[in-house]
């Protein structure tokens, strides 16, 4: 690879990535011809795969009318299709639509709708939104209040009000069944038991993501935990929010993930996938009884300038359609079951894969010390960045994550476009395998040395 030339942007790191030329389906290139599988849809976000026809053709259609309208000034046509069309997809009830541009904006969005609806009804006294450790909900301060991901919370905890947090469903780390819906229940209680040492009239709403996303590792809930945590939430009078951030726009087989436990939350957040990174897009849906109350008492005090986007809202319509029409959340569901499968056959040729986990085409697999005990790898390995570096040299995109809470342990989230075939599962288990081979050479020799 040539010498990267000066850049004036910044972002996490000093790390530089090759530039990119093209993308189309599942690969991308670089400008020096390589081509990379794109492993993980970016951040789980292309769902649909890069630069599809029907998708970049309704863009230009629009771009040709109009590329903004102030939600101040015009209703748009793109807008209100697509918030009809996502009323549709949601649960029953769930019929106001809020654009934004993205999850963090969508989390936002939701926890102040949520204290506006306390403030509506006569129930000011309800600010406290429980979440999960670990969790990611967005890198805005409010998200930010809800995340449970140390590293990313720890530097700004003196500007914001952290919230309450109560551990996540890791029944494969304590031991326990996930399929016995003991397991879930168990789980779920220590939101009641929450709830009551907080005190009840004090919380607002619960945050959870139906399968995890990047900082649990496309965690599947354990059976009852969904059912038992809407029960838990109606006795005592809190709403239910699911980030459906990365879950949602069909990757888990089900347009949103909750859906497969049959549980309909009082308002949920989409992005990621929602419009498949052609535009910058995002969602929070709510239950028509909150938001009329909101609206009543002198209306929603929150915005952004580019919430209803006609451009962004038309590349959404167009994914939606291309989703619905190519059955892709049938064949996410289909290949994700063959992938998961093949992932799970990893554990037999290393003893340092630990876990295989997730839903339709949101997987992931846990690196270990030791399966027995679920001890993580030694920290100096830095395996969740080692392996990552390890598959991109193999021409395979692949996303990780800190798995305990942000400063030890190590999973990789594994999540290729909608549209993957067998022959990508073949090239991604060969990819996975090249960096997984890499990786047990390099540590072996440490390991004997240590051990």
């Amino acid at each position: 690879m040539t010498q990267a030339p000066k850049s004036h942007l910044f972002y996490q790191s000093r790390r530089r990535r090759p530039m990119l030329d093209q993308a189309r389906g599942v690969y991308m290139w670089d400008v020096e011809g390589r081509r990379y599988l794109d492993g993980s849809s970016g951040a789980m976000v292309c769902n649909i795969g890069h630069s599809d026809p029907a998708v970049l053709e309704a863009m230009r259609r629009q771009m040709d009318k109009s590329t903004f309208g102030y939600r101040l000034h015009f209703e748009t046509e793109p807008a209100e299709k697509l918030a009809a069309r996502t009323a549709a997809l949601a649960p029953e009830g769930l019929e106001k639509v809020f654009f934004v541009s993205g999850g963090s904006e969508a989390v936002e969005s939701a926890i102040k709708l949520a204290r506006q609806y306390a403030l509506a009804i006569g129930e000011s006294q309800r600010w406290k939104v429980i979440s999960r450790f670990p969790s990611y909900h967005g890198c805005t301060l409010g998200a930010l209040a809800l995340t449970g991901y140390a590293p990313m919370t720890a530097p700004f905890d003196p500007m914001m009000r952290s919230m309450p947090k109560i551990p996540a469903p890791r029944a494969y780390l304590d031991g326990r069944d996930p399929d016995d819906p003991a397991t879930g229940h168990y789980y779920a209680d220590m939101l009641e038991a929450r709830i009551q040492e907080e005190g009840p009239e004090t919380v607002l709403a619960f945050m959870v993501e139906p399968v995890g996303g990047a900082s649990t590792g496309a965690l599947v809930p354990p059976a009852g935990y969904m059912q038992r945590i809407r029960e838990i939430c109606d006795r005592y009078g809190v709403l239910l929010i699911h980030d459906e951030v990365m879950s949602g726009g069909g990757r888990t087989g089900a347009f949103f993930a909750a859906q497969h436990w049959g549980v309909a939350p009082d308002i949920l957040v989409v992005s990621k996938g929602f419009a498949a990174g052609y535009a910058p897009l995002g969602a929070m849906v709510a239950h028509e009884r909150i938001v009329e109350p909101v609206l009543d008492a002198g209306g929603f005090i929150h915005g952004f300038t580019y919430a209803g986007n006609p451009l962004a809202c038309a590349a959404g319509l167009a994914v939606l359609e291309q989703i619905e029409t190519q059955g892709m959340m049938a064949n996410a569901a289909r290949i994700g079951a063959m992938l998961k499968t093949r992932m799970t056959g990893l554990m037999d040729r290393y003893d340092f894969v630990g876990d295989v986990r997730g839903k339709g085409l949101l997987l992931a697999f846990e690196l270990v010390a030791d399966r027995t005990s679920m001890r993580p790898l030694p920290r100096g390995y830095a395996a969740f960045d080692r392996v990552v570096e390890l598959a991109y040299a193999n021409g395979l995109i692949i996303y990780s994550r800190r798995t305990r809470g942000g400063y030890e342990g190590d999973h990789f989230l594994v999540c290729p476009p909608m549209i993957a075939t067998e022959t990508h599962v073949d090239e991604i288990m060969e990819g996975l395998t090249a960096a997984l081979d890499a990786f047990a050479a390099e540590i072996t020799p440490v390991a004997a040395a240590t051990g």
